[in-house]
């Protein structure tokens, strides 16, 4: 037992209660008739919080429901019970004093184990949301945080801790988890959970719940969390008292590896507090991930050699799903001589200043790609689902390598479907298959001047209305580190981006199938997590998708996050716009009433530099570029004509 002031003499009023908070426990202390007391602070009916009552006639009156208790002992006027616990009391010369037992050391909980458990598959990221129905696994959060195991980042809006969660996964291809209170909590994760699992990024989602005993009829914020998340997630599954919670996880994070999903745990509030049993133990991978270099099968893959060697001007197509083989396709290039296009969303997997790379293919692309595409006689198409936004034409034969049986094939007919580890194939490919006699790379190059050419001349366009998107992304090219992380949101911001940047060694983040807007500035957050200081993060948006989440700005504050992030702001959702003409429809409800974004930015703690012409961004991005205190954001006026 133990004294602790808390509080000085003459601090609290008469007849006035307030809380003080000793070991974690919170006590009512009271003063009555010059007498103080102290109290419980939980009303004995639902837990009310009895230092937010008043002290009425003598007592003092829960603030829920209005039960009554003598501020002193503690004890009930009416038939409630035996009153609440009470605890001793002192006024000293120096202060209020109250004696309290010894904080009960820590007993091993349930929740301990399943975030040991996450620890141990590798784990050490969470974004999230601390609330009342998962404070007994943010508990066990807090105490690997202190065991420097896991890092959690308090969020301002669940959908930003989904999409941050994507972006960590797409820039290290490892998963983080997103944490919730159940009901709205949880549903705010839908759309950045939904973006992960269509671009195939793992990713963890950890929702409260309600009790499980007022599960059915309607509880406060109880939500079928289930049926809400069947389609989004390949694994979701509600902890019970009775299951095998650390095998749960286990099987949660094993699903979201292996399958490249979403996998999802449904946390009950009571369950989260069980005490773990003596002999219960933490899981981990260990024996439970196989090797995934499968080889195809054998027939497949001389169909694909006999058609590379009968070809004369072959052309490799990069998407997305063969972002982790680029090493051996580019070998493989070189050996057949071959040029590499890629499409949108596998932008920078091999640097625009190689001799054989062509840019990216589709909307966003460059009529280099396009034009190797028309001159070719067979397309190798690498980790590609032939989105329709990337235009890969049917009219070629087509030798298609992916690791997922669904994506062969997925829109069209290919001619020779081959399944198996793209790392695997490739090389198997480099072993049997020779170098083409055309002069490839010649030809790449003659391409890229006609284009750069071009590039150089809409960079001087000028309508005294903004800055324009060749002539910033130009000067973002000179500038942006050539090892960046560069996520990039929708809209006329990432048509331009994808059009006129040349990639060096940097790696882009989008949200590539769901195509949401406002995925850029939280998934910077995932990546910053992920590349730990050791890149820089340079996040690209237009102003409709920053305003998405523009309030997570204080989150990157606080945690120090060292982003830079260029807004280009036309006060308009210009992409929008440009489809409702394109559909000779009115231009209608596009227009948008911005704040100045730089002011806005400086006002919550970040660098904030607004740009007008072009000839301000080389001094605001080294400006921005050399800021370390946290984040920085440069907002650039820009003409939402000159795309």
């Amino acid at each position: 037992m133990k004294w602790h002031k808390v509080a000085e003499v003459d601090s609290l009023k008469e007849g006035r209660v307030r809380s003080v908070v000793i070991n974690n426990k919170t006590i009512a202390l009271t003063k009555y008739k010059n007498k103080y007391g102290a109290l419980d602070n939980a009303c004995p009916h639902q837990g009310g919080p009895l230092s937010e009552g008043s002290i009425e006639k003598g007592y003092l009156r829960c603030p829920w429901h209005g039960w009554d208790f003598c501020p002193h002992s503690g004890k009930s006027p009416g038939s409630h019970d035996d009153g609440i616990d009470t605890y001793p009391v002192e006024e000293r010369k120096d202060g209020i004093y109250i004696q309290l037992k010894d904080k009960p050391e820590h007993k091993k909980t349930i929740s301990d184990l399943m975030v040991e458990t996450l620890s141990n598959w590798g784990i050490d990221t969470v974004f999230g949301m601390v609330g009342h129905s998962n404070l007994g696994f943010a508990s066990a959060l807090e105490l690997q945080e202190k065991n420097k195991k896991i890092k959690f980042f308090g969020i301002r809006h669940e959908g930003a801790a989904a999409f941050a969660c994507s972006g960590y996964a797409k820039t290290i291809n490892k998963p983080a988890a997103c944490f919730t209170i159940a009901g709205p909590g949880a549903t705010n994760l839908l759309t950045g959970l939904w973006d992960a699992k269509v671009d195939r990024a793992p990713v963890l989602a950890l929702t409260g719940q309600v009790n499980t005993q007022v599960l059915g009829p309607g509880a406060f914020q109880e939500i079928d969390l289930l049926s809400a998340f069947d389609a989004v997630s390949t694994f979701s599954q509600t902890v019970l008292n009775s299951s095998n919670q650390v095998e749960l996880v286990n099987l949660a994070v094993k699903n979201a590896i292996l399958k490249r999903d979403v996998s999802h745990l449904i946390l009950p509030d009571e369950v989260q507090t069980l005490e773990a049993k003596e002999n219960q133990k933490a899981g981990s991978p260990k024996g439970r991930l196989p090797n995934m270099k499968i080889a195809p099968a054998t027939e497949s893959l001389n169909a694909a050699i006999e058609t590379i060697k009968k070809s004369k001007r072959p052309l490799i197509i990069v998407g997305y799903g063969a972002r982790n083989f680029m090493t051996d396709i580019i070998k493989y290039a070189e050996t057949l001589n071959a040029a590499v296009i890629t499409t949108f969303k596998a932008k920078g997997q091999i640097s625009d200043t190689h001799p054989l790379a062509g840019g990216v293919l589709g909307r966003s692309g460059t009529p280099v790609a396009s034009w190797l595409m028309n001159e070719s006689d067979l397309l190798i198409v690498l980790g590609s689902s032939f989105s329709n936004h990337t235009g890969i034409t049917a009219k070629k034969t087509i030798v298609q390598v992916d690791f997922d049986p669904m994506q062969i094939g997925k829109f069209h007919p290919v001619d020779i479907p081959v399944l198996g580890d793209i790392g695997v194939v490739v090389k198997s490919l480099t072993k049997v298959t020779e170098s083409k006699n055309v002069d490839v790379k010649k030809e790449v190059s003659e391409r890229w001047d006609i284009w750069k050419a071009e590039k150089a001349s809409r960079a001087k366009d000028d309508r005294k209305k903004g800055v324009a998107s060749a002539a910033l992304f130009k000067t973002l090219q000179e500038k942006i580190p050539e090892d960046a992380v560069i996520p990039v949101d929708v809209g006329n911001n990432a048509y331009s981006f994808g059009r006129y940047f040349e990639c060096k060694k940097q790696t882009i983040l989008m949200s590539g199938y769901l195509g949401s807007i406002g995925f850029a500035f939280p998934a910077a957050m995932g990546a910053w997590a992920a590349v730990k200081g050791k890149r820089k993060v340079v996040s690209i948006s237009g102003d409709g998708g920053f305003g998405q989440y523009m309030n997570e700005l204080t989150t990157a504050v606080k945690y120090k996050m060292n982003i830079t992030h260029i807004l280009l702001n036309n006060s308009e959702l210009g992409k929008i716009s440009k489809e409702q003409l394109a559909g000779e429809w009115n231009v209608w409800q596009t227009s948008l009433h911005n704040p100045n974004f730089a002011k806005y930015a400086e006002n919550c703690g970040a660098l904030g530099i607004q740009v007008n012409n072009i000839n301000e961004l080389d001094s605001a991005l080294e400006k921005a570029l050399k800021y370390t205190q946290g984040p920085s954001l440069i907002e650039v006026i820009t003409d939402s004509k000159l795309i």
